[in-house]
């Protein structure tokens, strides 16, 4: 993750959220917000927090 900018990284991971369909794809994704909400400064990690619930929704309706 080093050099992306966390902004962008989340809006494409917004616009994309719905392509997102196989368990893997969307636990690497989940994997690296939640790398990126450690690291990204106190007022980004509300919208990073709302893409890590979407997507844990999303694992957890994933067979």
């Amino acid at each position: 993750m080093n050099g992306i900018d966390p902004y962008a990284y989340m809006q494409q991971v917004a616009v994309t959220m719905d392509e997102l369909t196989a368990r893997d794809e969307i636990e690497t994704v989940l994997d690296e917000l939640e790398y990126l909400f450690e690291i990204i400064p106190p007022e980004m990690q509300d919208n990073a927090e709302k893409l890590i619930g979407l997507l844990r929704d999303k694992l957890a309706n994933t067979c």
